[in-house]
C-alpha cells in the first residue's frame, strides 16, 4: 500500500527493496501512450489557442511564425510549445491524480516518491521539467531514469482501482 504521508530525510514509508518497481516495459508503454495522447490531445488544443492568441494580441509576429517560408521560426516555436505541454501535462497528473497519468493507468503503476509515499507539487513539477533535457527519455533504459533519481522519486506497480483518488 502507498502512504499518504511526506517523506522527511530521516523517514522511510516503505524500505527501497519493499516497493513493488515497475518494470521497463511498463515504463516504455507509458512514455509511449503519454506522448501519443499528448500529441493527438493536448497538441492540438495549445496549438489552436496559441494560434488564435498569438493571430489576436501579437499579429506581426504571427505573420513571421504562420508564414510558410520562415520554418526555423515555426519549429522554435511548436518546440517551445511541446515542452509547456510537456511540463503542465506531466505536474497536472502526477499531482492531482496521485501519481497516475494515462499511459501509467493503461499500465497500472504510478509515480511516486523514493520513501513509498505520494508525490507533492514540488516533486511533480521537478519530475515534469527534468524531462526537458534532450536525450533524457534515452536514461529509461538504465536502472533508473535521470528524471527519477533527480527528484527522488520512482515509478511503481499500483492497483489504481483501489488507490486512484481524483481531487477536484
Amino acid at each position: 500500500m502507498i502512504q499518504k504521508a511526506p517523506c522527511s530525510k530521516n523517514t522511510l514509508l516503505l524500505a527501497p527493496q519493499a516497493l513493488p518497481y515497475a518494470t521497463r516495459q511498463q515504463r516504455c508503454v507509458n512514455f509511449v501512450v503519454d506522448n501519443i495522447f499528448m500529441k493527438f490531445t493536448l497538441a492540438y488544443a495549445t496549438g489552436i489557442l496559441f494560434y488564435n492568441v498569438v493571430q489576436y494580441f501579437f499579429p506581426r509576429f504571427g505573420v513571421l511564425i504562420f508564414n510558410p517560408n520562415s520554418t526555423l521560426a515555426t519549429l522554435v516555436v511548436l518546440y517551445m510549445v511541446s515542452r509547456v505541454n510537456y511540463a503542465i501535462y506531466y505536474s497536472i497528473c502526477e499531482h492531482f491524480c496521485n501519481g497516475y497519468t494515462v499511459g501509467k493507468l493503461l499500465t497500472g503503476t504510478r509515480a511516486v516518491q523514493a520513501c513509498g509515499a505520494k508525490l507533492t507539487p514540488k516533486h511533480a513539477i521537478h519530475r515534469s521539467f527534468s524531462r526537458f533535457l534532450p536525450f533524457e527519455f534515452l536514461s529509461g533504459f538504465a536502472k533508473q531514469p535521470w528524471h527519477d533519481s533527480w527528484t527522488k522519486t520512482t515509478v511503481v506497480r499500483a492497483n489504481w482501482r483501489a488507490n486512484i483518488a481524483f481531487r477536484m
